[in-house]
């Protein structure tokens, strides 16, 4: 096996995929820093990437920052700490399991947890058409 065989932990891409990994458990699911890396600067970056992450969602579902009023931002932190954004889910995904979330806990406030799709694309038109 030569150093650069997979597998090989001596494998210099492999050494850098786990770094990043390390790096990404810190900055979205409230890992240790990884060695090297300044931890007050890792929570500051943490901190502005779980405020897009909550902006994204209260533009895709904006039921429910509307119905959670103040108490969306707490919430969505409490949520976002406990289901870190997995590989592979979508960003309207993650809105509606935030919202399957707040159903689950008790947390919900006049919203329905899943939008129908149809409702998602009569939304606009129903706004044009009460102007």
């Amino acid at each position: 096996m030569t150093p650069e065989s997979p597998g090989n932990p001596g494998n210099p891409r492999e050494r850098l995929a786990a770094r990043q990994a390390e790096l990404l458990r810190a900055l979205l699911a409230g890992g240790p820093p990884p060695p090297g890396f300044d931890s007050a600067r890792l929570a500051v970056e943490s901190t502005v990437l779980r405020a897009k992450r909550r902006g994204i969602v209260a533009r895709l579902r904006p039921d429910v920052p509307a119905a959670l009023g103040e108490s969306f931002g707490p919430l969505f932190d409490e949520y976002a700490a406990e289901n870190p954004r997995a590989e592979g889910v979508r960003a309207r995904q993650d809105a509606d399991m935030f919202a399957d979330w707040l159903v689950a806990h008790g947390k919900h406030a006049g919203f329905s947890p899943r939008r129908k799709p149809l409702s998602r694309l009569l939304s606009p038109l129903r706004r044009i058409a009460s102007r």
